[in-house]
């Protein structure tokens, strides 16, 4: 609280003063639910964006159609370098029929703050690299967000496109740099890296014991792991320009693929599981439904401490869904456990949220092992801190 003898708050500049977004709504009748699936799968993306730093969800407790998203960012202008893109505005349009008429908008610098334990002061800059401009080589914008797993485990993904008949030459690349050093300080250490491909789509998934941003930027800084990603840059089907924080910024924000379930069998299996991927050919607008129907099965799964599974995590963005999964068996001796498909009921789902193809069919084993044969994502390289 500031009083008549403290010296007045030294200004800042915009560039030095976090931003808090303060965005008022009034939902109409009937919608609140629909709002909340909406705000669900948007808030996974807005933790992506390069800059973002957190938000809440607030409803009114004397009026339940009023609500408040209150959001914080490193600074000014990596807001609204957001806010003014039309990858935002593509972003928001499915909250827009939840919402009447009633639609506001504040953002003020956050220049003081008291901690729990009473501490005041100011918010220093967040400590970059001079040459990692909020961005991570390994395909993560600025310090991203991510909830670490029951083992707590840190676990995020990206994915991206490549030049199709490119597909040998960029597995070649991907796969022949040297890792770097598993220790980046006394919180953070580099667990495990799985990088998979099917056709010309990559899929690249990192462990983290600790901060997935200090991590990413220690990865970021190794010369090797650059050479790696300049010698990828012809084969991108869609461009990008790592030298460029704007375009470095957008392109790892569309590449960011956040986990959406993550379960871990309370007893690890004996020596090391055979970790597999699968890419689900989503029909459009079902990605969330096919995230619930896998993160049931997933919960189920690892609470059999004997059973195929020993962990999971399904990864999602828009109607791209990864399931990574290590297995205690190999995957053709359980296509069931290797997919997340339980039994009839979940095959029966599934096949109503996929695009199996008018021969498609996962009630039976014959259709499991046909699936798994199309959709299993190819090995590129599979590294854990051990292998640093």
């Amino acid at each position: 609280m500031t009083t008549l003898s403290e010296p007045p708050a030294r200004q800042h500049s915009s560039s030095e003063t976090r931003l808090r977004v303060v965005l008022m709504l009034e939902i109409q009748d009937g919608a609140q639910q629909r709002f909340m699936d909406v705000y669900e799968k948007l808030r996974h993306q807005v933790a992506t964006v390069p800059g973002h730093v957190s938000d809440q969800l607030c409803q009114s407790i004397n009026d339940p159609r009023q609500w408040l998203i209150t959001s914080e960012w490193e600074d000014q202008e990596t807001f609204l370098e957001w806010v003014d893109s039309p990858a935002h505005r593509e972003m928001v349009k499915p909250m827009h029929g939840c919402v009447s008429d009633t639609f506001r908008s504040l953002r003020y610098a956050i220049l003081r703050e008291t901690s729990a334990a009473g501490a005041t002061g100011s918010h220093p800059p967040q400590e970059v690299p001079a040459d990692l401009p909020r961005t991570a080589p390994t395909g993560q914008a600025g310090p991203p967000k991510a909830d670490p797993g029951p083992d707590g485990v840190v676990r995020h993904a990206l994915t991206f496109t490549v030049a199709p008949g490119s597909e040998p030459e960029v597995a070649r690349i991907l796969s022949g740099y040297t890792s770097p050093r598993a220790e980046v300080d006394e919180h953070t250490r580099l667990r495990r890296t799985s990088l998979f491909m099917h056709g010309n789509r990559v899929v690249r998934a990192v462990e983290v014991i600790g901060s997935l941003g200090d991590a990413l930027r220690h990865v970021a800084m190794q010369p090797e792991v650059r050479a790696v990603e300049e010698a990828i840059n012809p084969y991108l089907e869609e461009a990008r320009q790592l030298g460029d924080p704007q375009a470095a910024r957008a392109f790892f924000a569309r590449a960011a693929l956040p986990a959406a379930n993550q379960a871990v069998a309370g007893s690890p299996a004996s020596g090391r599981p055979h970790r597999h991927a699968v890419l689900y050919p989503v029909k459009p607008g079902k990605g969330k439904a096919v995230v619930d129907v896998l993160a049931e099965y997933d919960d189920l799964a690892t609470a059999d401490p004997t059973g195929p599974v020993a962990g999971s995590t399904v990864f999602h963005r828009e109607d791209v869904v990864v399931r990574l999964v290590d297995l205690r068996l190999p995957p053709e001796a359980d296509p069931g456990a290797a997919l997340g498909v339980a039994g009839e009921r979940e095959a029966t789902v599934l096949g109503r949220l996929l695009d199996l193809g008018p021969e498609g069919d996962l009630r039976t084993d014959a259709g499991l092992r046909a699936f798994l044969a199309a959709r299993s994502m190819n090995p590129v390289t599979d590294r854990t801190s051990q292998d640093s």
